[in-house]
């Protein structure tokens, strides 16, 4: 245990953030972090409780109260240790995780949780800084060969626990670059991509094969890669968007917010794009609908595009500032979250649905929106209806639906290889992670439905350890 009283005397302290009129003119990322004096007593807080609520609540099953006790005895290897015992990539999750572990933290009850998710952050800088992270190269391989299909959190966990058994793992993207969403859905002012450089770095070292630019379904089929592979897992992701089929959805300016995403992130890798090409938000007044984490992501890129106006909006009521009666701790929090990018500059509004997009010559000019109301029916389910006379029209040049996603993409290699679906669309699969395909798994968002990138990375490990026992079969 820290300092059993650390809690008492020791105030929470966050690294905080570049100033706002810094970093909107830039894409570095936006926070800043503590030094290892104050970071070492922020550890000191940890409780060591008897249960460990933070524990429970994280995704990879994070042993937290052990490696806070490690950074406060100054041990910063033992903490690496333990910190990459259950995850394999604490640089990701110590960045963008939204730290469902805090949200439970005991001290949380009273606003004062451990600053869990910066304290990772330190660690895994830290071991990379003192050269603690080195490449793992397996001793002994089994002659088992894997192919890993998709490369974003889910993907690259499994590859690099199956990698560490022994079998020969491929990986297989798409896109020009590994990472999935970690690459292209993340902004890099959330998520520098030379840190995701740097682990594929050790992975290559470690024996895990790469191949870009290869959709599997149309660049190799699904039936060669069964021909080639012991054993096939699938980490598609959940890319299918919700889409919103009104009036003028197919007006030039109304965009997918991943395809926004996606480009700039490209953009900031030095890629070129014509201006016919270019998503760009500079000078247009800006319309995010959906209110989540990916709609924030697109209001600061708007605005580091230097857009005229942001304005998010979401469908349903503005969430409480603090937990509702029926919301108690230690269970996730349904309250208003404020990200760096809302700070930045961003008018956002709530209970509202969107009518028609209205455009002239095909090009996007305004959007009607109705307020609406949300209130339970007679079984007891939330019904919407819209506030008569509330309809109206605002201006925006650009429209951002992030609205979520609904399954992974079934043309292709879904459908190829006649894989059973769960009642949402997603890939089945049984406690194994097996698909109707014998020789074929799924994990992270593709089997689990869309969730949090730590989510994802938890699913991956826990599938490789299941492709294992097959292949050991």
């Amino acid at each position: 245990m820290a300092d059993p009283k650390g809690f008492m005397h020791i105030a929470r302290k966050e690294g905080g953030n570049r100033p706002i009129s810094e970093r909107v003119d830039d894409y570095g990322e936006v926070e800043q972090t503590l030094n290892q004096e104050d970071r070492t007593l922020q550890a000191s807080r940890c409780m060591d409780c008897g249960i460990p609520f933070c524990h429970w609540a994280c995704p990879v099953g994070s042993k937290i109260p052990e490696w806070q006790d490690a950074v406060y005895k100054g041990e910063w290897k033992l903490a690496s240790d333990i910190l990459h015992s259950t995850n394999s990539f604490p640089e990701f999750t110590g960045r963008i995780c939204p730290s469902p572990c805090e949200k439970s933290c005991v001290l949380a009850i009273h606003e004062e949780a451990v600053t869990i998710r910066e304290n990772e952050a330190s660690i895994v800088e830290k071991a990379f800084d003192s050269g603690y992270v080195t490449p793992r190269i397996p001793q002994k391989r089994s002659g088992k060969k894997v192919a890993v299909v998709g490369s974003g959190p889910a993907g690259l966990s499994a590859a690099d626990l199956l990698n560490q058994a022994g079998h020969e793992v491929t990986v297989f993207e798409k896109d020009d670059a590994i990472g999935g969403l970690l690459r292209y859905g993340i902004p890099d002012f959330k998520l520098n991509k030379k840190v995701i450089d740097r682990r594929l770095a050790i992975f290559e070292q470690e024996g895990i094969t790469f191949k870009i630019n290869t959709a599997i379904g149309e660049d190799v089929k699904g039936d060669e890669l069964l021909k080639d592979f012991d054993a096939v897992v699938l980490t598609i992701g959940a890319m299918k968007p919700r889409d919103l089929p009104v009036e003028g959805r197919d007006l030039q300016g109304v965009h997918f917010a991943m395809d926004f995403l996606k480009q700039q992130n490209k953009v900031n890798r030095g890629e070129q794009f014509t201006n016919g090409e270019r998503l760009i938000a500079k000078g247009k007044n800006v319309l995010v609908i959906g209110g989540g984490d990916t709609g924030s992501d697109c209001v600061g890129t708007s605005i580091r595009q230097k857009a005229k106006s942001v304005t998010q909006i979401e469908i349903l009521p503005k969430p409480p500032a603090k937990r509702a009666e029926g919301n108690p701790w230690p269970y996730w929090p349904n309250v208003l979250k404020t990200s760096t990018s809302h700070q930045e500059g961003c008018e956002r509004k709530w209970s509202l649905n969107t009518k028609r997009f209205i455009g002239e010559n095909g090009v996007l000019k305004q959007v009607e929106l109705v307020e609406v109301e949300w209130n339970k029916g007679d079984n007891g389910q939330w019904q919407m209806s819209e506030k008569p006379e509330t309809a109206h029209i605002v201006d925006a040049e650009i429209v951002m639906l992030s609205m979520g996603f609904v399954s992974p993409v079934h043309e292709g290699l879904v459908s190829e290889l006649g894989l059973d679906l769960d009642q949402r669309g997603n890939i089945k699969v049984d406690e194994k992670y097996q698909t109707s395909q014998a020789k074929v798994f799924a994990a992270g968002d593709a089997s689990n439905g869309a969730s949090l990138v730590v989510t994802a990375i938890a699913k991956g490990r826990e599938a490789a350890e299941r492709i294992h026992e097959y292949l050991a079969e």
